[in-house]
């Protein structure tokens, strides 16, 4: 599947809290740009092809994922 580049007009991304995620893949397999990251023991947005449509934290059984506004680094884990 071709990514594209989301350019600046993201308006939240999404932000995972690793101590929630158990590494089912249903975030990557519902991410519609297939962006996500296999990081070995869990999956990570490439932000730079990020929409921030929110289908991650949305899907996600754990709640590992939240939405934050684009610029907000305070919710980082």
């Amino acid at each position: 599947m071709l990514c594209l580049d989301t350019g600046s007009w993201r308006t939240e991304r999404p932000v995972l809290d690793k101590a929630k995620c158990n590494y089912c893949g249903l975030c990557a397999l519902y991410c519609p740009p297939q962006c996500m990251k296999d990081m070995g023991d869990h999956y990570e947005a490439d932000l730079a092809f990020c929409k921030g449509c929110g289908i991650c934290a949305h899907e996600c059984p754990k709640q590992a994922y939240t939405m934050s506004p684009e610029g907000d680094f305070t919710n980082e884990s």
